[in-house]
């Protein structure tokens, strides 16, 4: 094997496999290692094994950064319909589920095997369970690895961030940056499901399993989506996507029938002999949430029973239920990685750092964080195609 390359790049998951295939169809020579013995466990695993690829709706305001408007360019130079006609291009049937979200009919292998056919039309060499010891830099990047020693003009890190430490994350991408004198922002789990308090899960261990429609707000972010109680605490969609904005110490504030007017339909039923409980079920709450919910409030009454304050009471407490979680599950359960590499110091138009020519960063090492449904898949498709137009 050669030992100098065009274009080496440090990790073949997604924004990697892109950023190879772009850059190899440029007619770079290009090289693309990881650590990992099998390709992109990450796709493989996600959306249940069916890829949730990316998203209809995919628009800057969909992703969290120190700077929210670094995504911009690299979304609209490879756009979610960008990456959609190279799935239909393999043939690829796909189906969208809730809210834009589009998934593989078959099976998350397919994505793998389209992207790496794809570096192989770009002649890209790809080598598996490469171990990286050293990296430095001259006139070129020298990297000292399993391999020996290897160069290039340009270096792309798509190394993932720290989520999912059971199929290989590492924090090698953030210390490679700060190596080459890039900040690295606060990191933290995101897209991850939250815990009680010792209290709290003792009083909701009667739900687990219980999932129901709720508006989840942190702090100015709100998604309407469904939540789901477990034994450790609450996770589902909805919670997922404000974990993202969750700051340790910060109440979750809950509405736990979003589109009901609780108040009219209260006084619709004024001097009910039909237990609070049941008329919460028939408005859409699950039975045995409701009993336990209600019972927690004081409410395991008769809606004939209700007073007028204590019915003001229930619509504000249903309304904004407050919850304060005890932390998250952590990385071992977080879809992605918040904060990364600041994009500050990165070129938005190529993920070429302004400091370092030709060190490039691309994927979930940067601060990026998309929400919950494809949007961080196609961020690393974009940023991987930038990257792979530049490098």
């Amino acid at each position: 094997m050669s030992r100098y390359f065009d274009v080496i790049i440090i990790g073949a998951g997604a924004a990697g496999l892109m950023a190879a295939a772009s850059a190899g169809q440029r007619g770079r020579r290009v090289l693309l290692i990881d650590h990992a013995v099998k390709l992109a466990e990450k796709i493989r695993i996600s959306g249940g094994g069916r890829c949730n690829f990316t998203n209809l709706n995919v628009r800057p305001e969909c992703y969290l950064s120190a700077n929210p408007h670094y995504v911009r360019s690299a979304l609209a130079q490879y756009s979610q319909h960008d990456f959609i006609a190279l799935v239909e291009r393999y043939g690829i049937a796909y189906h969208e589920k809730t809210l834009g979200q589009l998934f593989c009919d078959e099976s998350s292998q397919q994505i793998i095997d389209m992207l790496d056919a794809e570096c192989r039309t770009g002649n890209v060499e790809r080598v598996m369970g490469v171990i990286v010891d050293e990296v430095g830099r001259s006139d070129r990047f020298i990297l000292k690895t399993s391999l020996g020693e290897l160069a290039s003009e340009s270096l792309v890190v798509a190394t993932g961030g720290l989520s999912i430490p059971q199929i290989g994350a590492t924090p090698f991408g953030y210390r490679l940056a700060e190596q080459f004198g890039q900040t690295v922002t606060e990191l933290a789990p995101a897209l991850v499901p939250l815990t009680f308090h010792v209290e709290d899960a003792e009083r909701f261990a009667p739900l687990a399993g219980i999932a129901l429609d709720v508006e989840a707000r942190a702090g100015k972010a709100k998604f309407r989506e469904n939540a789901l109680f477990t034994h450790k605490g609450v996770s589902g969609p909805a919670i997922l996507q404000v974990s993202s904005y969750w700051q340790a110490g910060e109440a979750l504030t809950l509405d736990l029938l979003p589109g009901v007017n609780l108040d009219a339909e209260l006084a619709e039923r004024e001097g009910s002999e039909q237990k609070l409980a049941n008329t919460m079920a028939e408005l859409g709450w699950p039975k045995r949430f409701a009993e336990v919910w209600l019972a927690g409030q004081g409410l395991d009454i008769r809606v004939r029973e209700l007073s007028a304050k204590r019915s003001r009471q229930l619509v504000e407490a249903v309304a904004r239920w407050s919850l304060l979680p005890n932390g998250t599950q952590g990385y071992k359960k977080a879809e992605v990685t918040r904060g990364g590499i600041d994009t500050k110091q990165l070129d938005s138009k190529t993920m070429m750092s302004k400091s370092v020519p030709g060190l490039f960063f691309v994927g979930e090492v940067v601060d990026v964080t998309g929400w919950l449904g494809g949007y961080n898949f196609q961020w690393a498709w974009s940023s991987g195609y930038v990257a792979g137009q530049h490098c």
